[in-house]
């Protein structure tokens, strides 16, 4: 797993996964912290797969920044990620960014 850090964006690129779930956590509230008026955008577009540990991690970090009225924004999301978001809980916390497929 490796994190990008853009003006705009965290990309992230491999396989997340509980045993990179720190790294990632770290990386995600320090710029969440830098940005404190702006909607955290989490580029998952060069993710290869994704876990139960990481979604959840994600959603923690969706409902810290949606207590200070933003949204956590997925882009990049693989149709088979889009499914599990859909089947799971974790839909309503994130706004999925539309692409042009």
């Amino acid at each position: 797993m490796e994190t990008a850090r853009a003006s705009d964006a965290i990309t992230l690129s491999g396989s997340l996964d509980g045993r990179c779930s720190a790294e990632v956590r770290e990386a995600l509230y320090e710029h969440i912290e830098r940005h404190p008026d702006e909607d955290v955008i989490v580029d998952l577009t060069l993710v290869e797969s994704i876990d139960v540990t990481a979604l959840n991690m994600l959603a923690a970090a969706a409902l810290r920044v949606e207590r200070a009225g933003r949204k956590v924004i997925l882009r990049g999301c693989s149709p088979a990620l889009r499914r599990v978001l859909a089947f799971g809980s974790w839909r309503r916390l994130f706004r999925m960014e539309r692409t042009e497929d």
